[in-house]
């Protein structure tokens, strides 16, 4: 495919760079870089250097994977905090979606991941010895598996299940009040906070 040829290179550059961002489209990388042009420099920079001081100094929760400032997330160091109970999630955004819901007080445990065999992704790739770790230290009276109601989410809710059941923990599964198929981080807060209120105990 031939694109069309821009007046300045380095403006062929930038375009490129956004373009590479998920869902952003070489017209809407000429939209955001054309916006950025606009900006004070000083502006521009500043913008510049949130992005590159993010990516050299974020860190994961040594804990539960999530992400954070610090070793230790903001979370798992809330002693106000459940920790009792462990609320399995697929990634990030799903800690950020179930938080907004207001309805769980419990830690996370962010696996990093399903398993999914066509995408190469098997449980070794996944955050999952570390959860079982977790389980097994004696604290721990409940794992929530909220994982998407896909069929690699429920392939990793089996797994997960099986390697946990040494342990002697109640394992439960959020209440399928999210339709099949759906991405948790895409559904709405009250169906979300409802499926953690209501979870039932995992039939494995």
């Amino acid at each position: 495919m031939t694109y069309q040829q821009y007046p300045s290179q380095l403006l062929e550059k930038a375009v490129q760079e956004f373009s590479r961002l998920p869902g952003i489209g070489r017209k809407t990388a000429l939209r955001l870089v054309l916006h950025m042009l606009r900006q004070p420099a000083d502006d521009v920079e500043q913008f510049a250097t949130a992005i590159s001081t993010m990516r050299r100094e974020v860190k994961y929760c040594r804990c539960c994977h999530n992400i954070s400032d610090t070793d230790l997330c903001p979370i798992c160091a809330d002693n106000r905090r459940d920790a009792t109970v462990i609320c399995v999630v697929e990634n990030i955004q799903d800690v950020m979606a179930i938080e907004n819901t207001q309805q769980y007080h419990g830690l996370y445990h962010v696996l990093g991941g399903l398993i999914s065999p066509m995408d190469g992704i098997g449980p070794s790739d996944l955050a999952i010895d570390s959860l079982v770790e977790r389980a097994s230290e004696g604290s721990v009276r409940e794992v929530i598996l909220a994982l998407s109601s896909t069929m690699e989410g429920d392939t990793t809710n089996f797994y997960v299940y099986r390697k946990l059941a040494p342990t002697g923990v109640a394992v439960s599964v959020i209440a399928r009040g999210i339709a099949v198929g759906n991405e948790l981080e895409y559904t709405d807060e009250v169906t979300l906070g409802r499926s953690i209120i209501n979870r039932t105990p995992f039939n494995g």
